[in-house]
């Protein structure tokens, strides 16, 4: 069962391998990312980053749907990680039930607005971000696990044009 989903461009790294997982007693890590799916040197380094004892899967939007709505992850605890929003978009438009999304980091260039420290957003973040809210979906901005999670739509709302 999918425990937590986040979304961080960095994937799998320090905080996520150590803190996240630790915190949240993963089984499983599960980056859901089309690129990262086929890509064979980004899956070598996301597997040297996943900690001892963590299963890992790399799959693409299709693939990760279809196995979250087959069941295949029922025994474990799955710590679903996306890139972008519109990756958790997709999955939820092919069927797959979540309820929140806990924005982490996604880095700052031009182009970009600003909403935290570690949180900036193009244009098209933040209309994929209003699909997830008028889907439903609970937003909320949390670095690390022992930051206070922070409404993710009013920080987007005070920070953007």
């Amino acid at each position: 069962m999918i425990i937590h989903v986040r979304i961080d461009e960095r994937l799998i790294h320090g905080q996520v391998a150590t803190m996240w997982t630790n915190n949240l007693k993963a089984s499983r890590i599960m980056v859901v990312d089309d690129n990262a799916a086929k890509d064979d040197m980004i899956k070598m380094s996301l597997k040297l980053a996943t900690p001892d004892g963590v299963k890992l899967s790399i799959l693409s939007v299709k693939k990760a749907a279809a196995n979250i709505i087959n069941g295949k992850y029922e025994e474990q605890r799955v710590f679903l990680i996306a890139k972008r929003p519109e990756t958790l978009v997709k999955l939820i438009e092919l069927g797959v039930e979540l309820t929140q999304i806990n924005v982490g980091n996604m880095s700052h260039s031009e182009g970009k607005e600003k909403i935290t420290n570690t949180i900036s957003v193009t244009k098209d973040d933040i209309e994929e971000f209003k699909k997830l809210e008028g889907m439903g979906i609970k937003l909320t901005a949390q670095l690390v696990p022992s930051y206070s999670p922070e409404n993710f739509m009013e920080l987007l709302k005070k920070n953007t044009k």
